[in-house]
């Protein structure tokens, strides 16, 4: 009797699925020291309102982090920018090379739907990472 309620139990690891979509601190890109890094690596892709920085990290994922001055807008219009490429950076997170620290830097524009900061952030990624199989790789 046991095992037949158990069958109707979803699988443990279907939280653990469900888990590892979210946005975790360890994938957020913060601090003056760490956004200046990534700076300094001087590789920058842009591509409409949105410019990348990239740069390698030992860490095994990607890390995010935004930087917006005030002429893109009112607060709500940034918050709502920040969240779209929150969202665009957690659903592509699986397709990203692994372990780059990515510092987007938004100009000012009307806030744009999710499908097209999903095209941008993925024409950003991948242009940042042929830049760097560029620069790593033995002349």
């Amino acid at each position: 009797m046991q095992n037949e309620e158990d069958a109707t139990q979803p699988p443990l690891h279907s939280a653990f699925c469900i888990l590892t979509s979210a946005f975790p601190r360890s994938h957020r890109l913060s601090g003056k020291l760490l956004f200046s890094a990534v700076y300094d690596a001087k590789v920058k892709t842009t591509r409409g309102p949105l410019a990348a920085y990239s740069l390698p990290n030992q860490l095994g994922h990607p890390r995010l982090g935004i930087s917006m001055s005030r002429h893109v807008g009112i607060a709500p219009r940034r918050n709502r920018i920040k969240r779209l490429l929150r969202e665009s950076f957690r659903l592509h997170k699986y397709d990203l090379p692994v372990g780059y620290d990515l510092v987007i830097v938004v100009r000012p524009h009307v806030p744009l739907a999710l499908g097209e900061y999903q095209k941008i952030f993925a024409h950003l990624l991948g242009h940042s990472h042929s830049a760097w199989q560029r620069r790593i790789a033995p002349l």
